[in-house]
C-alpha cells in the first residue's frame, strides 16, 4: 500500500508539473514577443527622436535627449551629421522612456518637453506620448514661488497594438508647431496648438 500511495502522489505531481511547464512555455513566449516588440519600437522611437534633435540643432536650438546618444550610438564619422551605429551592448528593450526637453532660456521655454513613456494599465503595457510645458509661476504661502506645469496627452495606446504610422502622425503635427514657434520666436504658436488639438490631462507644481 505505501508503494501505491507513492505512485499516486507521483501521478498527481506529474500532471501538475506538466501544467506548470505549459504555463512556463506560454509566459516565456509572451515575454519574448513583448521584448521583441519593445526592442523594435524603441529603436524606431530613439531614431525618430535623434532626427528631431538634429533638425532643431541645425537652427541652434538645443534639446536634451534621453536616453543620451552616448548610451546608444557610436559616431565613427563627423558628429552629429555623420553616419552612426548602435552601441554594442545597448538594450533597447530596457528603455522605459524617450524624451526631448527644450533648454532655451528665453520665452519661458526651458523645460518644455516631448515625452514617450511606457506604462502599465490593467496588466497591459502601453505607450503614452505627452507634451508638457510651464504656464507660469504662482506664489504659495508656505512653499514660495512654484512653476505651474500642464501636460497634454498626444497619444496613448497598447504596445502590442500601437502603429508607428499613428505615432509619426502625432509627432509630425506637434514637432512642426514646436519648430515653427522657434523660427518665429513665438512660443504661443506651440501652446495654442496644443490647447486646441490635444486634451490637457494634468497640471502640477514644481
Amino acid at each position: 500500500m505505501p508503494k501505491a500511495k507513492s505512485e499516486k502522489g507521483a501521478d498527481w505531481f506529474d500532471s501538475l508539473d506538466a501544467e506548470l511547464q505549459r504555463k512556463t512555455d506560454e509566459i516565456l513566449q509572451d515575454v519574448g514577443q513583448a521584448a521583441s516588440k519593445r526592442t523594435d519600437l524603441n529603436r524606431s522611437l530613439i531614431e525618430d527622436a535623434w532626427k528631431i534633435w538634429k533638425r532643431f540643432n541645425a537652427i541652434n536650438v538645443h534639446l536634451a535627449l534621453e536616453p543620451s546618444y552616448e548610451r546608444w550610438a557610436v559616431f565613427p564619422d563627423t558628429f552629429p551629421d555623420g553616419e552612426w551605429r548602435w552601441r554594442e551592448g545597448f538594450n533597447p528593450a530596457a528603455v522605459t522612456s524617450v524624451s526631448l526637453t527644450d533648454r532655451t532660456q528665453d520665452q519661458g521655454r526651458i523645460g518644455d518637453a516631448l515625452k514617450l513613456v511606457f506604462h502599465e494599465e490593467d496588466g497591459r503595457n502601453r505607450l503614452r506620448l505627452t507634451f508638457e510645458y510651464c504656464e507660469g509661476e504662482h506664489y504659495y504661502k508656505y512653499s514660495g514661488w512654484k512653476r505651474i506645469w500642464s501636460v497634454h496627452t498626444l497619444l496613448d495606446a497598447s504596445v502590442d497594438r500601437v502603429e508607428m504610422a499613428a505615432v509619426h502622425k502625432v509627432l509630425g503635427d506637434v514637432v512642426k508647431a514646436w519648430y515653427e514657434s522657434h523660427l518665429r520666436r513665438n512660443r504661443d504658436i506651440l501652446i495654442r496648438h496644443l490647447k486646441k488639438n490635444y486634451e490637457r490631462v494634468e497640471t502640477f507644481n514644481q
